[in-house]
């Protein structure tokens, strides 16, 4: 099976009803580990009927929760959008047309939305310490998705003065920076050329209510706020988030669960003779034997997320003790019948 990264099919994880027609496998009888959200998702209180029958209001503090939660310097470098998604179209218009450097493996709306934007996208090795001197702009996604690389802040942050020096931008999306966010550029968005994404999403999995955050200079904000329009996040949504941003006792005890249940995951596949990059949400394999494996799985309804270059399997966590009981006993029964 072929996944590709193109402006008309870019394939993403949570597809699970296609899973369940290809395999003829009931949609309610999956275990879907093709994402990398968190499966113990923030408890939202309920929502106020306020939520639903007024548009949302800039004036709630929605901006200024945020810049608290992430550590931005205040609420004029917060954009609340409708998802980090919406950023990702929007933001290539926004800045001036020039060369983009992009990892070859990452989160696959970038490059297309850069590219239909006129700008010239080319491999970024963010292994490297220097950037190629025809860069313009840069994207890093901060752990990568998919294959777990985590750069530190000081190398960001010599890469973003690089690129400001050229008149250019460094976009670092942190959309899994919350469980690990040590390395969190947010506190400097202060600095023009700097664009730092984030998702609620992920860590606190919220996916489904569509918010996200653009931190960046007021100047690209007001920007990015004409293009994007109004009333980008739902009265429900922002509702959830802020409740979310002020539980600081369930960030903490989240945090240092899935910290366990990640390295859980990557002792599980390892175990299996994969060689394994983790986050505390996901873990990576690049293997030879990917494509059976993901095959296998699926065939005893475990969805994973499949990559061509290289052959390679992300798996997001289980939510329960049966369920990784239950992944326990695939990958055995999926490595011993090749």
């Amino acid at each position: 099976m072929t996944h590709t990264n193109t402006a008309h099919s870019i394939q993403h994880g949570g597809n699970l009803h296609e899973a369940a027609r290809r395999y003829a496998i009931p949609y309610e009888a999956w275990l879907d580990l093709s994402t990398g959200i968190n499966p113990h998702g923030y408890p939202v209180p309920p929502v106020p009927a306020d939520a639903w029958r007024r548009l949302p209001d800039n004036g709630d503090g929605f901006a200024e929760r945020a810049a608290r939660y992430y550590g931005a310097p205040d609420a004029a470098h917060v954009l609340p959008v409708a998802g980090s998604q919406a950023a990702i179209r929007a933001l290539p218009v926004a800045l001036e047309r020039g060369t983009v450097g992009i990892a070859p493996l990452t989160y696959g709306e970038y490059a297309p939305a850069f590219a239909r934007a006129g700008h010239r996208v080319t491999t970024l090795d963010i292994a490297c310490a220097a950037l190629p001197d025809d860069l313009l702009h840069a994207v890093v996604v901060n752990p990568n998705n998919p294959t777990a690389q985590h750069l530190d802040a000081s190398t960001l942050l010599h890469w973003h003065a690089t690129l400001c020096e050229r008149g250019g931008t460094l976009i670092v999306d942190e959309a899994f920076a919350d469980a690990m966010p040590s390395a969190s550029l947010a506190a400097h968005v202060d600095c023009e050329g700097l664009v730092v994404l984030r998702s609620p999403g992920k860590f606190f999995g919220l996916a489904g209510g569509r918010a996200g955050f653009v931190l960046a200079s007021p100047r690209l904000l007001a920007t990015l706020d004409e293009a994007l329009g109004a009333w980008t996040v739902s009265g429900p949504a922002r509702h959830a988030v802020s409740a979310a941003f002020a539980d600081v006792a369930w960030q903490e005890a989240m945090r240092a669960r899935l910290v366990q249940e990640g390295a859980r995951l990557a002792a599980l596949l390892g175990a299996q003779g994969f060689a394994v990059r983790s986050t505390p949400l996901f873990a990576w394999i690049a293997d030879p034997r990917a494509a059976h494996l993901h095959e296998a799985l699926a065939k005893q309804g475990i969805w994973t997320r499949f990559f061509t270059e290289p052959a390679s399997v992300r798996f997001g966590l289980p939510a329960t003790e049966s369920d990784w009981t239950r992944l326990e006993s695939c990958l055995r029964h999926a490595m011993t019948e090749r």
